[in-house]
């Protein structure tokens, strides 16, 4: 497509607010000002409406293998809710050839194994082979219902292994067996806590987010990783909030189980609808899908800012009748009639979705 020219959009710019048009040529931003008159193959009128840099989905669960039963299908599961970059999160196996057959720009997080409270990084390695120059990180499941992990000592050799990669750590933090104090203390600046807000045992209130509150000032990236409601209690993340604990990144972990059906059409969106009726605020929840992930995916001069010279890639955003309900399993409800909604998609200078 050639020139694409968005009307009368508030726009986010990946740190504040304000009000301007858009213009792209070829793939990248030429023009933002407050009043663009220029011809155009195609323009839109965003009056209304927010204009932001694509989404960036930090922890996603993609289908990277043909056989894959877990993995949802990318460019689907993504554009239709504003997303155009995403993170694998947790891959042992797999085809790079596919993520290089994605419209949706991607990177990988490898997964690390446990054996005897142990990490075993056979697999690890091999992965790392696999994927190349496209593994930003490593996941762990420090999980005791899915691995064997009775101490910290385990994650502590993940990250050993990551430092001495250049790589960042993620780590499922549900079920863990140890505090989450423990966890975070591990984590060294620009790992991610992924589930940060579950409510079972050894969750972040237990030391009313101070433990939470000491890893952020270090730099460590507290991300939500919803899950719809499998790995979050919003009663524990209602909390954090009020405690002025502020999650740097929100996340999906979207899976071919969870797209389009968790309380609806499940995705960004309604992840961000979500925190935004728990009261988080509209900036921070903007900061936290665009530049913020972009920058815990070593990826900031590329994704997540709206900016003359970027790559065009810009999601505009409705408020309006796009309802959701879901209940965690505290039994805490979430649910408006209301919420955001994608109603346009642009990936590299691209009409990819339009509502």
């Amino acid at each position: 497509m050639g020139k694409i020219l968005i009307k009368n959009g508030r726009i986010f710019n990946g740190d504040s607010f304000s009000f301007a048009d858009v213009l792209t040529n070829a793939e990248t931003v030429e023009r933002i000002e407050p009043k663009i008159e220029e011809n155009a193959d195609f323009v839109y009128d965003a009056k209304g409406k927010i204009v932001t840099a694509g989404l960036v989905d930090a922890h996603t669960h993609l289908q990277v293998h043909p056989t894959d039963s877990f993995g949802t299908p990318a460019d689907i599961s993504c554009f239709p809710f504003g997303v155009t970059a995403a993170a694998d999160a947790g891959r042992s196996v797999g085809d790079p050839s596919i993520l290089d057959s994605f419209a949706l720009k991607n990177v990988v997080f490898v997964n690390a194994h446990f054996k005897n409270n142990r990490a075993d990084f056979q697999k690890t390695q091999k992965a790392l082979e696999t994927f190349g120059d496209r593994v930003v990180g490593v996941k762990t499941y420090f999980d005791a219902t899915q691995s064997d992990v009775s101490s910290i000592d385990p994650l502590c050799e993940v990250c050993e292994f990551a430092e001495k990669r250049g790589l960042r750590v993620m780590v499922h933090s549900s079920h863990s067996p140890v505090p989450m104090a423990e966890i975070l203390g591990a984590l060294r600046p620009g790992d991610i806590l992924t589930h940060s807000f579950h409510g079972g045992e050894n969750n972040a209130s237990e030391d009313n987010y101070e433990s939470m509150k000491e890893a952020k000032r270090r730099g460590v990236i507290i991300d939500v990783g919803f899950a719809g409601h499998i790995h979050t209690d919003f009663a524990v993340l209602k909390r954090a909030l009020d405690c002025g604990v502020v999650p740097d990144i929100i996340s999906t972990d979207i899976t071919r189980f969870s797209a389009f059906t968790r309380g609806g059409r499940y995705g960004m969106t309604m992840c961000m609808s979500i925190a935004g009726s728990l009261g988080m605020k509209e900036e921070d929840i903007f900061r936290a899908v665009t530049l913020n992930p972009a920058i815990s995916l070593g990826k900031e001069n590329e994704w997540g800012k709206l900016a003359v010279g970027k790559c065009a890639d810009i999601s505009v955003f409705d408020y309006t009748d796009e309802g959701f309900c879901l209940t965690d399993k505290a039994k805490n409800t979430v649910s408006s009639d209301q919420g955001y909604r994608c109603v346009l998609t642009v990936a590299d200078g691209r009409v990819v979705f339009k509502y």
